[in-house]
């Protein structure tokens, strides 16, 4: 890939990583998608995550032309391979043959697969943030006359930080929805505490009676009858409670006040 080339490409991978504080937002697209940039820019067959999740292994996502085959090889290393120890370890997992791998006993399950599709060469780079590990990227490269694991840390270290980008991208996400769930919450109280206000408002003086009177009235309707409060609020203002019943609340609140 030309040098220019590859610079904007880069830039494009790192943007569309940024981009997540959306809503409907799915991981496992989302990582398809990093992982498609991580085949490109890595020159690779295949990419991959495999989140993880108390030491086991809770989603896969894999990216490229030969993505059933990453899924594959990701699946293979349930009972080991590059992702679990980078998970494990914290570091990255270099550049390593296939062959050389199998020879040592290496990950048995994953190497013959992983040779079954031709793949010469493997590593891993963890997924993380501020020390939590989330996962791993795997990367796996195709069998060429010459090929072998390469020496350069150019190639590792991109690979680390597509990684760390994907991580910050599932935090921000996370951040995102924390803060829409708690922001919905406080405007769902803050509605509600307008309604009891206005109901409030509406019987005292339909009543004319103290406001606080009225709250009572609607507070003690709605515990005899097992209701939140702010529900009765609404059928006093849509004018469908019982205007009796609340009044004989409002009385066995004073009786009881004055007992």
């Amino acid at each position: 890939m030309h040098r220019r080339t590859r610079e904007i490409r880069l830039a494009e991978a790192l943007v569309e990583s940024a981009d997540t504080l959306v809503d409907g937002f799915e991981a496992a697209h989302y990582l398809s998608g990093v992982a498609d940039h991580c085949v490109g820019l890595l020159a690779a067959r295949g990419a991959g995550f495999m989140l993880i999740d108390d030491g086991r292994a809770v989603s896969l996502a894999a990216g490229g032309t030969d993505r059933e085959i990453a899924l594959e090889l990701l699946r293979a290393q349930y009972t080991g391979g590059p992702c679990p120890d980078s998970y494990s370890s914290g570091r990255p997992v270099p550049p390593v043959s296939i062959r050389a791998a199998r020879t040592d006993s290496r990950w048995p399950e994953f190497t013959e697969r992983a040779l079954a599709h031709d793949i010469a060469t493997t590593y891993a780079v963890p997924l993380r943030r501020r020390g939590r590990l989330l996962g791993a990227l795997n990367v796996f490269g195709a069998a060429r006359a010459g090929d072998s694991p390469s020496e350069d840390g150019t190639t590792l270290r991109l690979a680390q930080l597509l990684a760390d980008c994907a991580a910050l991208g599932l935090e921000n996400n996370t951040t995102y929805v924390q803060c829409r769930t708690l922001a919905g919450q406080l405007q769902q109280a803050l509605s509600s505490r307008v309604r009891i206000e206005q109901a409030k408002g509406m019987l005292a003086e339909r009543w004319r009676t103290p406001a606080d009177h009225a709250f009572v009235a609607m507070r003690q309707y709605a515990r005899r009858r097992r209701l939140p409060l702010d529900r009765v609020a609404q059928e006093v203002i849509d004018r469908v409670a019982d205007d009796a019943e609340l009044r004989r609340e409002a009385g066995r609140a004073d009786d009881e006040g004055r007992a």
